[in-house]
């Protein structure tokens, strides 16, 4: 069974080829969307195409409803956007993408039920099925080259109602069992470096030296570095005068 999560439905009108409806289904699943309905697909149904391509996510195409028209599809929707890269001469509201999806979640929190309409890959909606549709969601593509594949489409579409319902991490740091330096393992590093480095005359001219210092300094508290950073940058110098001993 679907799950429980509430969602909009995603309906494939009159989709061609069944790798391109395992591979929307591939893509609902990514971002945790499991309703999908199909209206009237060229080859039948069901597709062995289609479930070779959804690579894992079978079950979405075991449950999804399969209808002859599209106002049976959407007959329980409050709301239904239709997805169009075309300009259709309608007098309808045109969303991007995150605002159609911040406006689906809107409307689904409220206890509404929203549809979301993909058109066939050859000419994607007709007119007679964006005419159906409460609004547009068109995707900023370039100009000169409009045409969107029908998994891509349902993929970004899936993703921007991702974002609107889920936290995301915008950017995180991997630790990989490490830890930050502190503030003391990192002065007793920049110490050894500055000790090291007088004792070959690094700084010089002498007049300079208070402000090379400073930079060397400013550059420790700039880097962020771990613990084992730290013993890496330790090791290093002290190899180094090891090695210029052994050259003496």
């Amino acid at each position: 069974m679907p799950t429980d999560t509430p969602q909009p439905a995603f309906v494939l009108v009159r989709p061609q080829m069944g790798e391109n409806i395992g591979a929307a289904a591939r893509a609902m699943w990514n971002f945790g969307l499991d309703r999908m309905r199909l209206v009237a697909p060229r080859d039948g149904w069901p597709n062995p195409k289609a479930v070779a391509m959804s690579s894992g996510a079978g079950r979405l195409l075991d449950e999804a409803g399969h209808y002859d028209d599209l106002a049976e599809a959407v007959g329980d929707c409050t709301f239904v956007f239709a997805t169009t890269a075309r300009q259709r001469g309608l007098t309808k509201p045109i969303y991007s993408p995150e605002r159609a999806m911040a406006l689906a979640a809107e409307k689904i929190a409220a206890g509404e039920k929203v549809a979301v309409l993909f058109g066939p890959e050859r000419a994607g909606l007709e007119n007679e099925d964006v005419a159906r549709a409460n609004a547009i969601i068109s995707v900023p593509v370039n100009p000169a080259f409009a045409s969107l594949n029908l998994g891509q489409c349902v993929l970004l579409t899936a993703y921007e109602w991702r974002r609107q319902v889920t936290e995301v991490q915008h950017e995180v740091m991997e630790m990989a069992r490490a830890e930050w330096a502190n503030t003391l393992e990192i002065e007793k590093l920049a110490e050894h470096y500055e000790e090291r480095l007088e004792q070959a005359g690094f700084f010089f001219p002498e007049i300079k030296a208070a402000s090379m210092k400073i930079n060397l300094r400013n550059l420790w508290s700039r880097m962020p570095l771990t613990r084992a950073d730290v013993q890496v940058l330790h090791g290093v110098m002290r190899q180094m005068v090891r090695w210029k001993n052994r050259g003496d």
